[in-house]
């Protein structure tokens, strides 16, 4: 189990080669992701003291990102929410990845990719985000269009909209998608 004192060391040296990001079905899947979220909002970026969920919370979807060992599920490297504020109109928020993981799989792309697809299967027919400004980059390379700038907790951010056409329905986010690590050779 992967606790708040732990989310920010290293990866084991076993280095997985397999990521799944689906929807989180089980409590640990859950309790990793809010640590995770905690270890890079509050501890890493300071955003938020002590804890960064909400009244959304409630309501949003959770999706993961897992390493996997001998084809399992070990542990949760990285996390987005969805939620749908009015009827086909979604938004995507809290995208973090375990610092160790961020260069490994395109574990933030796939989750991007799976919150919309998701969305999309949903009868979303609006998917947006405030997107951190420095993170903004990798958004417009996965189709999505800058609408405004903004400064959300006293950091600069860009609310984003996804072209759904790049981004078909995910009807089975349990089954979600399966990424691989890169090759470090």
């Amino acid at each position: 189990m992967l606790c708040i004192d732990n989310v920010l060391e290293t990866p084991p040296a076993w280095a997985p080669v397999e990521f799944r990001v689906r929807a989180a079905c089980q409590d640990w899947e859950r309790r990793e992701a809010h640590a995770l979220r905690r270890a890079v909002f509050c501890i890493e970026q300071g955003i938020f003291s002590g804890d960064d969920r909400d009244a959304i919370d409630e309501h949003a979807q959770l999706l993961v990102a897992m390493s996997c060992r001998g084809g399992m599920p070990d542990q949760v490297v990285g996390t987005v929410r969805i939620h749908e504020k009015s009827p086909g109109l979604w938004w995507g928020s809290r995208l973090a990845v375990h610092p160790s993981f961020r260069s490994q799989g395109n574990l933030g792309a796939t989750l991007i990719r799976l919150a919309v697809s998701r969305a999309h299967a949903l009868g979303c027919h609006t998917f947006l985000a405030h997107v951190q400004a420095q993170n903004a980059p990798l958004f417009r390379r996965l189709k999505w269009q800058q609408l405004a700038e903004l400064s959300i907790h006293g950091r600069p951010h860009c609310e984003m909209q996804a072209d759904l056409a790049a981004y078909p329905p995910c009807f089975d986010p349990v089954s979600g998608f399966v990424t691989r690590a890169r090759s470090s050779l």
